[in-house]
């Protein structure tokens, strides 16, 4: 049985980084798909703002979490999420070869954080 060890301190501040970063990817990547190729300033602004702050939280996360587990999870699902974005929002077409990779993702980022810190 996995033990489950919830963060505190630095570890939770990293974990809510970490967490407002992978929200503000996905709102800067749903952004750049809003700007129809930086012809719209609201969105192409939001797309600038959003990655901005999202690499600085990243950042600060880095700071606690392993870059191999939060790079997976600031990746992992921002692209999980940002596809099904593209599924509900823009009626993008899915398939299940689509759903089979974006289960693939999360059972990979699952995976890692599984694996625990190395000893």
């Amino acid at each position: 049985m996995h033990a489950v060890i919830l963060p505190s301190g630095d570890g939770l501040l990293s974990v809510l980084y970490l967490a407002a970063a992978i929200v503000l990817e996905i709102c800067g990547t749903t952004s750049l798909k809003l700007s129809e190729g930086f012809t719209r300033i609201g969105p192409t602004g939001a797309v600038v703002v959003c990655y901005a702050a999202s690499f600085a939280l990243l950042s600060l996360a880095l700071r606690v979490i392993d870059l191999s587990i939060a790079y997976a999870l600031w990746s992992g699902i921002g692209t999980a999420v940002v596809a099904a974005i593209g599924i509900v929002w823009f009626g993008e077409p899915v398939g299940a070869w689509k759903l089979l990779s974006l289960a693939l993702i999360i059972l990979g980022v699952v995976g890692l954080h599984l694996s625990g810190p190395a000893s």
